[in-house]
């Protein structure tokens, strides 16, 4: 069953970028969990609780925020789903991947619920729309790090 980002939210954000890069190299980068405070400066801490698989949690520290991130769907080498509540968000997170001619095409959408959006809806609005920029910039340059 393909799970998608809650479509309903008060913000859903979607970017993508394409990257010249095998996809393999794009997939290990964004699966091992422990690595990304290397590579994503946004990130300060990230565990897995059990394998890259559906049912294995997440624990990521970003912006001063703990995140509990539940994996719900995994398609090796095409789709990621996870999703969780901290600080009174509701977010879910879809990344797709698509090798073509030009690289790898990477798809990010993430909806986000809750009082705390609703309580500043625009603010969230952007710093959601930034974070997954930078997300997609820093995967962007980490492949660039270790292309052969």
């Amino acid at each position: 069953m393909t799970v998608d980002v809650d479509r309903a939210a008060l913000i859903v954000a979607e970017h993508a970028t394409t990257v010249d890069a095998p996809l393999d190299t794009v997939w290990r980068l964004q699966t091992t969990v422990g690595d990304w405070p290397s590579w994503q400066p946004d990130i300060t801490a990230a565990t897995l609780d059990g394998p890259f698989a559906p049912g294995s949690v997440i624990r990521w520290r970003t912006h001063g925020m703990d995140i509990p991130s539940t994996i719900r769907e995994v398609v090796p080498g095409e789709r990621i789903v996870w999703g969780g509540t901290s600080q009174g968000i509701v977010g879910v997170h879809v990344w797709t991947f698509a090798e073509g001619a030009d690289g790898v095409t990477v798809r990010t959408v993430e909806s986000w619920d809750g009082p705390t959006v609703a309580a500043d809806q625009e603010g969230m609005r952007a710093a959601l729309s930034a974070s997954l920029v930078g997300w997609l910039a820093a995967l962007a340059a980490a492949v660039t790090a270790v292309r052969p």
